[in-house]
Order: C-alpha cells, then sequence, then structure tokens
C-alpha cells in the first residue's frame, strides 16, 4: 500500500473516533472536525489509488 493510501487510512479512522467522541460528548465542533478529518483522508487514498 502505498503511502498516500496509509495515511489517508489513519485520517479517515482518526476522524470517525472523532465524530463519535462528538456525538457521545454532545461537541458538535469535535464532531465537525471528524468529518472534515474523514473528507481528507478520504481523498488521500483516492490520490494513492491513482498514483
Amino acid at each position: 500500500m502505498g503511502d498516500l493510501k496509509k495515511k489517508g487510512a489513519a485520517n479517515d479512522a482518526k476522524g470517525k473516533l472523532k465524530e463519535a467522541e462528538g456525538k457521545l460528548t454532545g461537541d458538535k465542533m469535535r464532531e465537525a472536525q471528524g468529518k472534515v478529518q474523514q473528507g481528507v483522508g478520504k481523498v488521500q487514498k483516492d490520490l494513492g489509488k491513482k498514483k
């Protein structure tokens, strides 16, 4: 697996955790940060596939 794909997978996983944490604590900002980080991870994974 390429380096960018690994970083993307890690960002996606971290984002899912942040989103879940935000939902549990009621922290909308943390939840939004998780969604953004997931989006970054998905873009990185797609770019890694194309290389």
